[in-house]
């Protein structure tokens, strides 16, 4: 899943296009402001950034990742339309959009940018497991044989495989992959890690790919 960091101070705005990238299949992080933004950086695969933010605006805010992490896309969002503020923008981000857009312009700029700036396809071995990162296509490497996994054993395996040797909660886990908020005592998560389990672990009752951190949460572990 393509991992967006979008930073944005409307909240009217903000909302519709955090929600409208979700529904398309993206991960969001939505800031209103850049004070945080060095914290996702190194997790994100895109950047959406307003030009008039409070604080440091979009201009500064672009220039300082772009110089930190030349290979991170970075669109701009705008409602300056002067070819100046076009030019300065352009100087440094990867794309310019004006304000207002709709919804599928914004999606096809960020397909283009994701396949312009897409990495080679690093492959994990994790025990008997080869996983292509890019599309997390799994091998067993016993059988030579392609694991498919379905709907949310696919998201779960993602977002294990983004925070790899990471201990996360079952809290993190289910925020970050059904975008809620957990409930304690909810067996959603603990169902589809069985499910899970079943598919990619040689023996599922001796788990040693995703591993259960008591009274904490799991791991997957390189």
């Amino acid at each position: 899943m393509v991992h967006i960091l979008y930073i944005e101070d409307e909240s009217e705005i903000g909302s519709w296009v955090t929600k409208d990238l979700i529904e398309r299949g993206y991960e969001v992080t939505w800031l209103k402001s850049g004070e945080n933004a060095e914290k996702y950086i190194s997790t994100v695969d895109l950047v959406i950034l307003d030009v008039m933010l409070p604080g440091l605006d979009g201009f500064s805010i672009g220039k300082r990742i772009k110089k930190e992490t030349e290979n991170l896309p970075i669109l701009m969002l705008s409602a300056r339309t002067a070819l100046e503020d076009k030019i300065e923008g352009l100087s440094f981000a990867d794309d310019y959009l004006t304000k207002p857009f709709h919804p599928d312009e914004l999606a096809a700029r960020i397909e283009v940018l994701i396949r312009r700036f897409q990495k080679n396809d690093p492959i994990l071995e994790i025990q008997h497991l080869k996983i292509h990162t890019k599309d997390l296509r799994i091998i067993n490497q016993n059988n030579n044989e392609e694991i498919q996994l379905t709907g949310k054993q696919y998201y779960l395996f993602q977002y294990f495989i983004r925070h790899l040797n990471q201990i996360l909660t079952k809290e993190q886990l289910y925020e970050g992959v059904w975008g809620e908020t957990f409930i304690e005592g909810d067996k959603t998560l603990m169902v589809h890690i069985r499910y899970l389990r079943e598919k990619i672990e040689e023996n599922p009752a001796k788990p040693i790919v995703i591993e259960t951190i008591r009274g904490i949460g799991y791991r997957v572990k390189q």
